[in-house]
């Protein structure tokens, strides 16, 4: 495999029992070591399907999956800790502290002793949770939910970063914050997979995209050329060109 190439996909499938059509429709992509990875569509385009499988939560049908040359349902627990998911929604524990959540999901991670607690500070220090650290998160605004979750995803310090619409229903300055502390994390070498449907946030942050629709991938490639290529003025009018201005239930 390239050693530029960190993640590699070939002809993954996915159907759910009783479904009429796969969920993920024979997807072939790459990701470059380092790259910052816009994973686009509408809803019930397979999005969360798609990186289910490719974090270890679910087995795919068909096809290949590799991690730095690892086969990842063969290598699954060599592999998942140099990854972390952040899902969609916060999966955070509400009557405990900020603090307390981290301990518990940096012990998940093999984390103890003094490294854990210093692992906590430098998280609480990322996320600007300093003065919170004691505070049960169901006292937490949303904005802060999403940063103590983001966090919480970098706790064992990931060589991979899988984030499920992160900045969903959050107000504008943590929405920013995420935004920088995301670009730092890549900046430092951290790959980072996105799945989002803010396309002025996808086109701020990524560096390569791929447009999924019905489980198959419609587009993919640098944005600066599939703008050139289809002659579209940004991100969000290329999307909508490709796949429909028909709602999505």
């Amino acid at each position: 495999m390239n050693s530029e190439i960190i993640i590699e996909v070939e002809g993954l499938y996915k159907t759910y029992p009783g479904a009429a059509q796969p969920a993920v429709n024979g997807i072939s992509l790459a990701i470059r070591r380092g790259g910052f990875f816009g994973l686009l569509g509408p809803n019930g385009a397979g999005k969360t399907t798609f990186l289910s499988m490719l974090t270890g939560l679910l087995k795919p049908d068909s096809g290949r999956m590799r991690i730095a040359g690892l086969d990842i349902i063969d290598n699954l627990n060599e592999i998942k800790h140099r990854l972390s998911f952040v899902p969609q929604d916060t999966a955070l524990y509400p009557t405990l502290t900020a603090g307390e959540n981290l301990a518990f999901f940096g012990s998940m991670q093999g984390l103890s002793g003094s490294s854990l607690r210093m692992r906590i500070e430098e998280c609480l220090n990322i996320s600007d949770l300093n003065n919170f650290a004691d505070s049960r998160v169901d006292t937490f605004s949303g904005g802060m939910k999403r940063r103590l979750s983001l966090v919480i995803g970098l706790v064992n310090k990931p060589d991979i970063l899988f984030l499920d619409e992160p900045t969903v229903g959050i107000d504008p300055q943590s929405r920013h914050f995420i935004y920088n502390t995301l670009r730092k994390m890549n900046a430092e070498g951290m790959t980072i997979i996105y799945t989002s449907h803010y396309m002025e946030e996808a086109e701020a942050l990524c560096d390569y995209i791929a447009i999924i629709d019905h489980g198959s991938v419609i587009a993919q490639g640098e944005i600066g050329h599939l703008l050139s290529q289809h002659g579209a003025a940004n991100l969000e009018q290329l999307f909508l060109a490709l796949t429909g201005t028909r709602i999505r239930e």
